[in-house]
């Protein structure tokens, strides 16, 4: 089993998950989270003052899948649909996942899923 974590920009969320139903990808976490990378924030103005936004609003999904296969369709969707080109597109984590259970039910591994 693979978790994905992908950090992206917010106005992509919704072209992400489409690509994913799209994949077949069934089920994620969204949350909204801030941060930065290479672009170390901006400037902005309001009403006529300056300051700095030093973290800048993302989305983070999480995805777990039952097999590798099914993580590159994942991260394919996720890199198509989220990429613009430019600076802060984010980034895609993938990683191991030992166990997973569904409370309700008690079922383990891929048939928690």
């Amino acid at each position: 089993m693979k978790k994905i974590e992908a950090i992206i920009k917010p106005f992509k969320l919704d072209d992400v998950k489409e690509a994913l139903v799209e994949a077949d990808i069934e089920g994620m976490t969204i949350s909204e989270v801030k941060g930065y990378g290479r672009q170390q924030g901006h400037s902005e103005l309001y009403r006529g003052a300056e300051y700095v936004v030093e973290f800048i609003p993302k989305v983070k999904i999480e995805i777990v899948v039952s097999s590798q296969e099914y993580a590159d369709k994942a991260i394919e969707a996720i890199k198509s649909a989220a990429k613009t080109g430019k600076i802060g597109d984010g980034k895609i984590f993938v990683s191991d996942i030992s166990k997973t259970i569904r409370i309700r039910t008690e079922e383990e591994d891929e048939d928690a899923l």
